[in-house]
């Protein structure tokens, strides 16, 4: 099956791509990109792909770095 899903805000434009069938390397991807018409984190436009493997490791470091705490 094959999953493509994107989302835009007013810096950073997102995208998911998988594969579930595809064993190829590569083929489920998160990329990270920011717009051009940003200029507070860029100039021009830079990304960052990762593994599906990958941002699910950097979703669990951001959930448990930015969950509320009751120390806080």
């Amino acid at each position: 099956m094959i999953y493509n899903k994107s989302k835009s805000t007013q810096r950073f434009n997102f995208e998911v791509n998988r594969n579930t069938i595809a064993k190829k390397a590569g083929s489920n991807t998160v990329k990270i990109s920011t717009r051009s018409s940003s200029d507070k984190y860029a100039t021009g436009t830079s990304s960052l792909t990762m593994t599906v493997k990958e941002a699910r490791a950097l979703q669990g470091f951001l959930n448990d770095t930015l969950s509320p705490s009751s120390d806080a």
